[in-house]
């Protein structure tokens, strides 16, 4: 990781207000200090650290995350109810999650169109729709 990189990582922590300890500006480089949007699981963020000789724990990374997406720097998708990404595109969109390499990446947008949700039930609002499309390899 360069020096401008982590000035990166820094200044993205600092956009949210959140203390830039040395793990969380090492884990925020890591995720947007090129300018690219990630999708991750805590386990390959955790193994990426681990490649570039950073010292986190795997419960760290998890904390870490959590905190950047009560922040709003980040949002989680869950898929399956069980495994959660956690994607740094946090503009409503949809996603393509491949089934035989367990990954998600952005969906076009634009291509979607959602023509009617329920009502929401009496004493709720709807906060937010998510969608997933599952893909499989055709054979």
């Amino acid at each position: 990781m360069t020096p401008a990189q982590q000035i990166i990582g820094a200044d993205w922590l600092a956009k949210a207000g959140l203390r830039p300890t040395r793990q969380r500006v090492t884990l925020a480089t890591l995720l947007i200090g090129d300018g690219q949007h990630r999708h991750v699981t805590a386990e390959s963020l955790f193994a990426t650290a681990k490649k570039q000789g950073e010292t986190v724990s795997l419960a760290t990374v998890y904390n870490t995350l959590r905190a950047f997406c009560d922040a709003g720097l980040m949002q989680e998708v869950t898929v399956d109810g069980a495994k959660s990404y956690f994607d740094t595109n946090t503009h409503d969109h949809p996603h393509f999650f491949w089934e035989e390499e367990d990954r998600l990446t952005d969906a076009p947008a634009e291509e979607l169109v959602i023509a009617q949700l329920p009502d929401a039930p009496e004493g709720a609002e709807i906060a937010s729709v998510d969608v997933v499309i599952r893909l499989r390899r055709k054979p």
